[in-house]
């Protein structure tokens, strides 16, 4: 099951309604655009190719969309929920252990998710800075707030609030190692001690005390 298509609003229905019928179709138009870009990339991607992955008309998908990038601004914000979901659910189970823990919890899962899907992985990490200004302004507001997950790793470590910017860096930066992955065929969850150690710079860099010796 592709990472869209996880998101619990997006589950095909069964039944005969109409309302059914039509959240089923949209489901798999945005399930659809996201594998199509992550395996042809955004330009090459065309209307024809979604309607034809999700098994629907062109007219069905007017119907749900205005065109291929509202369709795939909206596939790349339901895909960043399942994604942000994954991570929160991960940091619960460990939320026994220390912050560490904790903080490892987050990344490994982080990783996984883009791991267990390579193609959508290209998508939301790749071919997002193809879409336009509003699939920008979606992967700013994302980054934004994976930067909230790490802020809240710095307050259970103790450490004194690390600057937003620095925290948005921090963000931008694993995505964009984990980008550079992908287009060299790589596995991304090799950086799971990269980005330990990153986001412990950045959380404790202003407080040195709390690092251990």
């Amino acid at each position: 099951m592709s990472l869209v298509s996880r998101h619990p609003d997006l589950e095909p229905r069964l039944g005969g309604r109409r309302d059914d019928v039509a959240a089923g179709q949209r489901a798999r138009l945005l399930a659809a655009i996201a594998h199509v870009v992550g395996e042809r990339g955004y330009a090459a991607t065309t209307v024809a190719d979604v309607v034809r992955e999700a098994g629907v008309s062109r007219s069905t998908f007017y119907e749900h969309f205005a065109g291929k990038e509202a369709c795939f601004v909206e596939a790349y914000r339901h895909g960043m929920e399942v994604l942000d979901h994954e991570v929160a659910e991960a940091v619960r189970q460990a939320s026994g252990e220390d912050w560490r823990a904790q903080l490892r919890a987050g990344i490994r899962a982080y990783l996984g998710v883009l791991a267990a899907d390579r193609a959508t992985a290209r998508t939301y990490l790749l071919e997002i800075h193809h879409a336009g200004e509003p699939a920008l302004a979606e992967r700013t507001a994302g980054i934004r707030r994976f930067a909230e997950r790490y802020r809240a790793s710095g307050r259970a470590a103790g450490a004194r609030e690390a600057h937003p910017e620095s925290l948005f860096v921090l963000c931008a930066g694993t995505e964009q190692l984990c980008a550079e992955r992908l287009r060299e065929g790589r596995e991304v969850t090799e950086l799971e001690d990269v980005f330990m150690l990153t986001a412990e710079a950045v959380l404790l860099g202003a407080n040195p005390d709390q690092q251990e010796t």
